[in-house]
């Protein structure tokens, strides 16, 4: 049936012969013209303001500006700078995720050492089963927010550090 309709002519393929006898060209619609503007009316100008893109007030100080300068090219201070940066995110991440492992990694512990705590049902269903399949989700996701909180008020501890 392929060998039909595909005929091979020196190993490429003909095109359909059944391709474009259906075709209509697309109908264009005429755009209508634009209304024609109408006379403005006597209105008053607008009262000038000014416009004020940077305080004056606020000028960058020399230290500001070598901070970014040694970030910008990655000269030794600047790395150290952001080594910092990244030693606080890594002791705060390590920090967390010890808390979360102890937390979770006990309760299997205390179910084998307390076999009556283990026995413990709530509502029909065993209070093994309801915090090892219940508590994970929302200490998760404490961890995960507190995490982001203290990972900002380094960025922010960090930039603040770097503008003055």
């Amino acid at each position: 049936m392929t060998e039909d309709y595909y005929r091979r002519v020196d190993g490429v393929r003909e095109p359909d012969p059944t391709l474009g006898k259906n075709y209509q060209p697309a109908s264009v619609e005429p755009v209508p013209a634009p209304p024609p503007e109408q006379p403005p009316e006597q209105a008053k100008p607008a009262k000038r303001q000014r416009v004020v893109l940077a305080d004056p007030r606020s000028r960058r100080t020399t230290a500001t500006l070598r901070a970014r300068l040694e970030l910008e090219q990655q000269t030794s201070w600047g790395e150290v700078l952001i080594r910092d940066l990244v030693k606080h995110q890594l002791r705060t991440a390590i920090g967390l995720s010890v808390v979360v492992l102890l937390l979770l990694g006990s309760l299997p512990l205390a179910f084998y050492l307390w076999p009556g705590f283990a026995a413990l049902r709530v509502v029909g269903v065993p209070l093994a089963w309801l915090l090892l399949g219940l508590l994970p989700f929302p200490l998760l996701l404490l961890a995960g927010l507190t995490y982001n909180r203290l990972a900002e008020r380094h960025e922010r501890d960090f930039v603040d550090m770097i503008e003055s």
